[in-house]
């Protein structure tokens, strides 16, 4: 039997079509990403609110109020939903820095002062990275 007579997975030219499809698929999405739509798809492209801060409660409320139509009953119902949230999510955010500053702070303790001097740099560098 000839490859091209072979059926559906055996047949090379699939396979490797398949694969080459893949591949263009992944290489566009890594493009897409390292362009900016992660940051788009986050809300922190210029000018946007940074999702679920200040503004965030009081925009995803009067967004679902008026796309879902929501009755006054619904309306204070998911206003309680989203304060209960919002408290939590902040709650969450405020240990995460508590964290992060713990790390930093045994890390620093561990190095001498040169490595504290690379270190810092490294930091900025990656939270330079992180707010692009």
């Amino acid at each position: 039997m000839t490859e091209a007579h072979t059926p559906g997975w055996r047949n090379r030219r699939i396979l490797f079509t398949l694969l080459i499809v893949f591949l263009c698929g992944a290489s566009a999405g890594m493009l897409a990403m390292a362009l900016g739509a992660h940051n788009w798809m986050h809300g922190l492209h210029a000018g946007a609110p940074p999702a679920w801060k200040e503004r965030g409660r009081e925009v995803s409320l009067q967004r679902f109020k008026k796309e879902l139509n929501l009755t006054a009953v619904q309306t204070e119902q998911l206003e309680s939903v989203l304060d209960d949230f919002f408290t939590y999510y902040h709650t969450l955010q405020a240990q995460l820095d508590d964290v992060r500053a713990s790390g930093k702070q045994r890390i620093l303790r561990i190095l001498n002062d040169d490595q504290k001097k690379k270190f810092e740099k490294i930091m900025v560098e990656l939270q330079d990275k992180q707010l692009r």
